[in-house]
């Protein structure tokens, strides 16, 4: 008997909104760019309001909890990660009581909402930061950030050899008030993103103030933004000759990874287990390695770590195996559970990663070929939601998004495409608005156009486009996250267990005490044939059973029932 299986072959089942204990150790966290993601006002950015009505489709797309980037009032020098005040709605998005109706609306529908917190750096917009400057060098509050005088007779060079990671120096001078050069202050990303100095007693004050503030607006967890970078090793040393990568963490850096920023982490933690409902916190870690990373989630400190290595892997059977393994080896020792994720606001779409060859990083710049990039990012996709832990799903990425890759410069807004050293503003093409309907100005974003344009291929990968067709990706991430959920064994436990004579180029481990879910992934560009395990639950791609046997095609995972 010959049976022909199409994405996807799963049942939707319905969503548990009753609040589980430990809900994040598997949660599936869906992240919000809100400036992309609905235009509530018709002014061409997102907002509060657009996002507040668009919270049912997150409902029923199957996902846990809400991560949003930074809505707090700010310049927009760095689209929000340079906050100018941690208490307020920058108008663009909206107003506090938008954010009020926003928590309370996902609650009642069963998300959870998880704010971008912002503590390595402030905007030059903030208050302290101002009046540092105008108070001149004798200032006090000048110690809540890194002043320092420059080297050279005059002061003239910057005080060590440190540079942004979006390129040239990592310090500028300032002008005192009375008009003559003064002391160089830091800043590891924009000029107009200070570095706080966590080695004053005020900064911590303030954080857990703010900290705080949003518990008691209700949110159930806090993302952390350059949470590696806090601290600064003492006497801010020279770095000496590098590359470039190493400046996002993939190195020993004087500045990143410094063993005391877990003391300010243990002092976050004791704040959040003093709210009810487990409020969580995730670090942004890049660290040399995974088992640095898990140095962020002991028992005492954050909750989950994002997992860069798995981000960073490219589409290979046995990179894959291997950086699962190390993956979940790393967090056991800690009793954390490995977190997964293919795409974020900062990197390449794994559908335009996955398109072109690998080695070019997360970066990549090329359209590259578009059907095997998004063959290979749904069935990347299927293996990462089988995976025990946490994953989280980059907004438009359940559409089969691709990056925009050829947007005009007039129109980039990233501001490392307005730097030195090379930097081109390769971020915008994952930023670009998601498309909601098939017609209209912004495809159903807004009332009106979109701060990023959108190309004219994606009316047909819209929401609108994409709902009730069997063999999309929309309906297949709704399939998958459904299973997941009605499934005991996805998402729960620490391991994996490999299965043996796996054919080269096939991933295929079964998870739970009983063995009886099985996921296989052929990573190769050629079909396989493999003994069939079980019933089939969901496919990436069209598959075939026949008489046992299966074909499993070039880039294709497959979800069995045993």
């Amino acid at each position: 008997m010959t049976q022909h299986l199409t994405a996807p072959a799963a049942a939707q089942a319905d969503a548990d909104a009753t609040p589980r204990a430990d809900w994040w150790r598997d949660a599936v966290i869906y992240q919000v760019y809100p400036r992309s993601f609905a235009d509530g006002n018709g002014d061409g950015m997102g907002d509060l309001a657009g996002i507040r009505s668009r919270l049912p489709y997150l409902r029923d797309l199957g996902v846990d909890a809400v991560w949003l980037s930074p809505f707090y009032a700010s310049p927009q020098a760095d689209a929000g990660y340079d906050v100018a005040d941690y208490r307020a709605i920058d108008p663009m998005f909206g107003t506090l009581l938008d954010a009020d109706g926003l928590i309370r609306d996902a609650h009642a529908l069963g998300l959870r909402i998880i704010t971008d917190l912002v503590p390595n750096h402030s905007s030059d917009q903030h208050d302290w930061f101002k009046r540092a400057l105008a108070d001149g060098p004798a200032s006090p509050l000048r110690a809540r950030y890194h002043f320092r005088p420059g080297k050279g007779e005059s002061g003239e060079l910057p005080p060590n050899d440190w540079e942004s990671v979006f390129g040239g120096p990592a310090w500028t001078r300032t002008t005192n008030p009375d008009g003559t050069p003064g002391d160089w202050y830091l800043h590891l990303f924009a000029p107009e993103q200070p570095d706080f100095n966590w080695e004053n007693p005020a900064v911590a004050d303030e954080f857990r103030s703010i900290l705080r503030f949003w518990l008691d607006m209700g949110v159930d967890g806090f993302r952390i933004d350059v949470a590696h970078g806090l601290v600064k090793a003492e006497g801010l040393p020279d770095i000496g000759s590098h590359d470039q990568l190493k400046l996002l963490g993939n190195d020993v850096m004087p500045f990143f990874d410094q063993d005391g920023v877990h003391a300010i982490y243990r002092a976050w933690r004791e704040i959040l287990d003093e709210y009810p409902g487990e409020r969580i916190g995730v670090a942004e870690a890049w660290t040399p390695t995974v088992e640095r990373t898990a140095n962020y989630v002991r028992p005492d400190e954050l909750h989950q770590a994002f997992n860069f290595q798995y981000l960073g892997t490219h589409w290979d059977a046995e990179a894959l195996r291997e950086v699962i393994d190390t993956s979940l080896a790393a967090m056991r020792p800690v009793d954390a559970p490995a977190t997964w994720v293919l795409s974020n606001h900062d990197v390449t779409r794994h559908a335009t990663r996955f398109a072109n060859p690998p080695g070019l990083g997360t970066q990549i710049r090329t359209a590259g070929d578009r059907e095997l990039g998004l063959r290979r990012a749904r069935a990347a996709t299927l293996l990462m939601l089988a995976l025990p832990g946490s994953a989280y799903v980059y907004q438009g990425e359940e559409l089969g998004l691709p990056d925009v890759t050829d947007l005009a410069d007039e129109v980039r807004q990233d501001p490392s495409f307005f730097r030195a050293a090379g930097q081109d503003g390769y971020r915008d093409g994952c930023r670009v608005p998601i498309p909601w309907t098939q017609n209209g100005p912004s495809y159903g974003f807004g009332a009106g156009g979109s701060w990023l344009p959108q190309p004219d291929s994606w009316a047909a990968l819209s929401v609108e486009a994409q709902t009730g067709d069997p063999t999309s990706t929309l309906e297949l991430y709704r399939s998958a996250l459904a299973v997941r959920r009605s499934h005991p064994d996805l998402g729960a436990g620490t391991d994996v267990t490999w299965l043996p004579d796996t054919a080269p180029g096939v991933l295929a481990f079964s998870r739970g005490d009983r063995g009886d879910f099985v996921c296989t992934a052929n990573t190769t560009a050629e079909p396989v044939r493999i003994k069939v395990p079980g019933r089939v639950l969901l496919t990436s791609e069209e598959v075939v059973l026949e008489e046992g046997e299966l074909s499993l095609p070039a880039d294709t995972t497959v979800w069995w029932s045993v």
